[in-house]
């Protein structure tokens, strides 16, 4: 992505002008090595949090669809064994929900809802691991961007009044130039990050309704009178 932003005006510029274009290792070079290398090392972080987490969430969400009816059959035939081997072979967030309300049948309605309350959260926190670095990158990125550009802008001026009266126009160009490679950097993670996040915790979302849609499920379930 970076790649495509800073070679369209590059190549334009090499058509027009007849000069050849610096390459994209070069301009990232020449933003220095202490803001690029951060970001770099950023934008790595930041897509495998992504894929990490989107196939992690992905496998959560899915659930058998005849899942709360055989553990309703098994629990009305009395075979609450089959029932804690169904959950514990489904590697699901509401499968472990489900399990430990079931481990806790025979105690209040109350403390079975607490049980698959207190369960639903730290599947939760599971589910949103790491999504905290990746909010934090998406707006620390461009940030350090805008730092980058800042001191490079800094360097520049600062060779052009060292340079008196032979200021040299192409001097401030290449300096200007040189420190906005750091802020097109920045900005570029900083936005895919914040896509990857913000689909991430539609994700998540739609994995929490199912969550919340089976433990009133269940509960409702338990509240059935035994014919």
């Amino acid at each position: 992505m970076i790649s495509l932003l800073l070679q369209v005006p590059a190549d334009s510029l090499s058509m027009a002008t007849g000069v050849e274009a610096p390459s994209i290792l070069s301009l990232l070079l020449k933003g220095g090595l202490v803001f690029i290398i951060p970001l770099l090392a950023m934008s790595v972080v930041a897509v495998y949090i992504f894929f990490e987490r989107f196939f992690k969430i992905q496998a959560a969400s899915k659930v058998d669809q005849d899942f709360m009816e055989q553990i309703q059959d098994f629990m009305l035939n009395g075979n609450i064994d089959a029932a804690n081997k169904l959950c514990s072979e489904q590697d699901t967030p509401i499968a472990r929900m489900v399990h430990k309300g079931i481990q806790r049948i025979g105690k209040p309605l109350r403390n079975i809802e607490v049980a698959i309350e207190n369960e639903g959260k730290i599947q939760l926190l599971e589910l949103e691991n790491n999504l905290a670095t990746l909010a934090t990158i998406s707006g620390a990125a461009p940030m350090l961007g805008f730092l980058g550009t800042v001191t490079g802008m800094i360097d520049a001026f600062w060779q052009i009044s060292n340079a008196g009266s032979n200021v040299d126009p192409g001097l401030l160009a290449g300096g200007i130039y040189q420190a906005l490679v750091t802020t097109a950097a920045g900005l570029t993670i900083g936005i895919i990050a914040y896509i990857g996040y913000n689909v991430l915790v539609a994700m998540v979302e739609k994995v929490i309704y199912k969550m919340e849609l089976t433990s009133v499920e269940f509960v409702d379930f338990l509240q059935k009178p035994v014919k």
